[in-house]
């Protein structure tokens, strides 16, 4: 189980590193705010302490989603007044803030699944708009290796950790947007504030996506066996992220 953890999650940050390259910062979002680190945490812990455990963690997640949402319009808003260390530290500030203020509360998962939705929702009816500022530079060579170490660490540590941190806050830490703030970082460092919010929005529409695997994951798991629900999660999700695809294209093609 830990060859499988250590070579995963590399393989993924890879992957969504060659597509942000070859297709630009709003594949990279998209690809990004997918649950690439918390689903197979979430895997992990279904294997290793049981599907009772996994749909608790799931319903952490979703309530975990909302301070990774925070994070991200955070980042946003300030990304043309800050410089990426400012908005990182604020940013992970605020995500630690909302996670200690939900690690405080039981909320039905049902009612937490509708209350993320229209969060989203209305964080993408607000989202600041995207300058035209860009740069030329693009990262350098060891920034896949560090994106790399920095999300193996973190499926290796909330794994091996989620006995002692429980199902809720396991899944509420579980959506720490370690992927999409080292993209975010190197992006508005090195080619400025339009890559940053193209990144980040593309986050905000994937989270529809991952809402949708962790209400059938917290939903079924322990009705339906882990193998089974999974394939129903990956489903759902993937007819949730073409939907949602469709639907920012059609938006932008109006606006415009």
């Amino acid at each position: 189980m830990l060859i499988f953890k250590l070579t995963i999650t590399p393989l993924l940050i890879g992957l969504i590193s060659l597509a942000d390259k070859r297709w630009g910062a709003t594949v990279g979002g998209w690809l990004i705010g997918l649950p690439l680190t918390s689903a197979p945490i979430t895997a992990f812990v279904a294997f290793e302490v049981g599907p009772a455990f996994a749909a608790h963690m799931a319903l952490g997640i979703l309530m975990g989603l909302l301070s990774q949402a925070l994070f991200c319009i955070t980042y946003a808003w300030l990304a043309s007044r800050l410089n990426w260390l400012g908005c990182w530290l604020i940013g992970w500030a605020v995500f630690g803030l909302s996670t200690l203020i939900l690690n405080q509360l039981t909320v039905p998962i049902m009612l937490v699944f509708l209350i993320l939705s229209m969060v989203l929702g209305l964080i993408l009816a607000y989202w600041p708009s995207i300058s035209s500022q860009s740069g030329s530079m693009a990262p350098p060579a060891w920034a896949l290796w560090g994106r790399m170490g920095a999300a193996t660490s973190m499926v290796v540590i909330l794994t091996s950790s989620a006995r002692l941190l429980g199902p809720q806050l396991s899944g509420l830490l579980a959506p720490l947007p370690i992927f999409a703030t080292v993209f975010t970082i190197f992006a508005h460092s090195l080619q400025g504030v339009r890559p940053a919010r193209q990144i980040l929005h593309g986050v905000i529409v994937s989270s529809f996506a991952c809402a949708m695997f962790f209400i059938v994951i917290g939903s079924g798991i322990e009705h339906w066996g882990v193998g089974l629900t999974f394939g129903i999660a990956t489903c759902a999700a993937l007819l949730t992220q073409a939907v949602m695809l469709v639907l920012v294209r059609y938006l932008r093609k109006k606006a415009s």
